[in-house]
């Protein structure tokens, strides 16, 4: 009986298939996005550079390649983006002063992703990389060749022909600093400590925060510090597009039960002398409530599994547009989909269902 009420009136059920169809595609596509905007926000927020900074606290042992290592043990080793330590000393190049940094380059690069930079970056001994206004007050270029001269910290004077390999450009600070291996720093500076280690980590502002008192108790000497800038921001914007999730869900979850409330009304209205002949031959008003459930289920149930494999394709196209990059597929999806489908056709059925129980056979079979 379901079937053939279907069929007979497939052009009243296709509008009402089709509404449940494009809300379930808008629901699995947005809540995909949902749960996978943390994950999308975290890699764009990553390339505006390092979330936690550590620092020496004075307190304890010095800020050494053996204390960042201690720290990198808290981290989740799938939330380490990069751990870039740094060290600061001035330096010359033709009696101008500037400032020369050693870091780990490989790890620069990871946790600074927004740097520009003109050429390449260092790969052999005694090359370096140049901030923008290095390079203009000196009128260095890529492949340049320049002496750096110094004190180092045991009061041994140095001087060093670098090559630079590229320019640097930022809008920042780093414009003003000579960037080079952690060798080659030492090989002038001697060794000592790190003055920072900047920290680019994929976690919440909460998690970060957790972890950060983690380090403060585990590992002496080491003060981390959020960068507030960069955690506030990613968490404020996470806050605000997760509630435009919400609220787009909710509005064309409505919507669809509107129209699937509609189509059903017009439906029951259409089979009054239907609904009153059975009632007269004897059915009774639970059997009447089972058919147009029935059919609330049977388009809930088929619109919900139109919306799983539209709504990815949905969600994709998004995370492409926005983000520039794929969306991963989450399986839950399909059966909570269905689920909230069936569930909004049948509330959406409840006031054309009692309408239904509402036909009184001896009118309906008069005409009146």
């Amino acid at each position: 009986m379901i079937a053939s009420s279907l069929v007979r009136r497939r052009s009243r059920m296709f509008v009402a298939l089709l509404a449940v169809a494009i809300g379930a595609t808008v629901l699995s596509g947005l809540v995909t996005i949902y749960y996978d905007i943390p994950r999308q926000m975290g890699q764009e927020f990553r390339s505006y550079g390092a979330n936690l900074v550590l620092v020496p606290d004075g307190d304890g042992p010095a800020l050494t390649r053996e204390t960042a290592d201690s720290v990198r043990e808290i981290f989740p080793a799938e939330s380490v983006v990069g751990m870039a330590p740094y060290r600061y000393r001035a330096a010359k190049i033709n009696e101008q002063p500037f400032m020369a940094a050693g870091t780990d380059l490989a790890e620069a690069r990871q946790t600074s992703p927004y740097w520009f930079v003109s050429g390449e970056w260092p790969q052999n001994e005694a090359e370096v990389l140049i901030g923008q206004e290095v390079a203009g007050a000196i009128r260095l270029l890529p492949g340049s060749v320049f002496a750096l001269t110094g004190t180092g910290e045991d009061g041994q004077s140095f001087s060093r022909d670098f090559t630079v390999t590229g320019v640097v450009q930022t809008g920042g600070t780093e414009e003003a600093f000579i960037f080079m291996s952690l060798a080659d720093f030492a090989a002038l500076m001697g060794d000592g400590p790190f003055d920072v280690v900047e920290c680019s980590i994929r976690a919440s502002e909460n998690e970060l925060g957790a972890w950060a008192a983690d380090i403060e108790r585990a590992v002496p000497g080491v003060a981390p510090r959020l960068v507030k800038q960069v955690t506030q921001s990613e968490g404020a914007v996470l806050a605000k597009l997760q509630a435009l999730v919400y609220l787009v869900t909710a509005v064309v979850l409505l919507l669809t039960m509107i129209c699937v409330a509609t189509t059903m009304m017009a439906v029951v209205t259409e089979r009054r002398r239907e609904i009153g002949l059975k009632k007269a031959l004897g059915a009774a008003n639970r059997e009447v409530v089972n058919e147009f459930l029935g059919e609330g289920v049977f388009l809930g149930g088929l619109g919900g599994l139109f919306g799983v494999a539209f709504g990815f394709f949905f969600a994709q196209a998004v995370s492409m547009n926005v983000f520039n990059r794929p969306i991963t597929f989450q399986p839950l999806l399909i059966p909570g989909t269905l689920v909230v489908s069936v569930l909004t056709t049948g509330l959406a059925c409840l006031l054309p269902v009692k309408s239904a129980t509402d036909v009184d056979p001896a009118i309906v079979l008069r005409g009146e």
